[in-house]
């Protein structure tokens, strides 16, 4: 099964987190050894215009899956939760690219650091702020908790379109039953009225001949008793 793409989106910005603040860190580097930095800062004014988009990308595709019930409240609390992480990490990169900086750089060694013994993944140093069920993992581990999650939320889905597949189909059976007994029921109603309608007939007939000969009866027993 494919990964979610708002958590591929979601880890590929982590890792232009990641290249923005080792690009700082050199740009930075060159201008204390009098390079020129010129090329590095039009590639972190990209760099970060592009994190920027990443992030209202995420933050809309967050708000349209989580409206569609696509996902879990939980789930989608914890992205929001991620998603602001970025936000925080991208005024915090934007302040020090522009030299605004409120707390100590971040060091090549730190940004590396906390390699992950499964793949060698490094931990995103940006995102310190993290939910404590995410802290401290890999981007391995993290893909495969969510991983899990989205494998939870399937079975569940699947379990809920099963359940309303067989009530679907009880109500088609239902149904069929109400038509065969409508059917049954015009049936006996024709039938009833096939049977009955020449007996009525004959009984409405006998009736007639009856009120048509009384008075001729009557009238001959009268001119047999004179």
């Amino acid at each position: 099964m494919s990964q979610d793409p708002w958590l591929q989106n979601y880890d590929a910005t982590c890792r232009l987190v990641q290249e923005i603040a080792e690009n700082i860190h050199e740009r930075n580097r060159q201008q204390r050894t009098r390079g020129n930095p010129a090329k590095m800062n039009m590639t972190l004014r990209a760099s970060l215009q592009k994190l920027k988009q990443n992030i209202n990308q995420l933050r809309e595709s967050l708000l349209r899956v989580s409206s569609s019930r696509r996902i879990m409240q939980s789930e989608a609390d914890r992205r929001q939760n991620l998603v602001d992480d970025l936000v925080t990490r991208d005024k915090q990169l934007n302040a020090t690219f522009k030299g605004d900086v409120t707390q100590p750089e971040p060091s090549r060694s730190t940004l590396m650091a906390g390699a992950e013994a499964e793949g060698g993944a490094a931990v995103n140093p940006w995102l310190v702020h993290e939910p404590e069920e995410t802290r401290g993992l890999g981007f391995s581990a993290i893909k495969q908790q969510q991983q899990h999650i989205i494998e939870v939320q399937d079975a569940g889905l699947d379990a809920l379109a099963a359940v309303i597949s067989r009530q679907k189909l009880m109500g088609q059976d239902i149904g069929n039953e109400l038509d065969e007994q409508n059917d049954l029921i015009a049936d006996l109603s024709t039938h009833s009225k096939e049977r009955w309608l020449p007996l009525l007939t004959n009984v409405k007939g006998g009736v007639a001949s009856r009120h048509l000969q009384s008075p001729w009866k009557l009238q001959a027993g009268r001119m047999t008793s004179l």
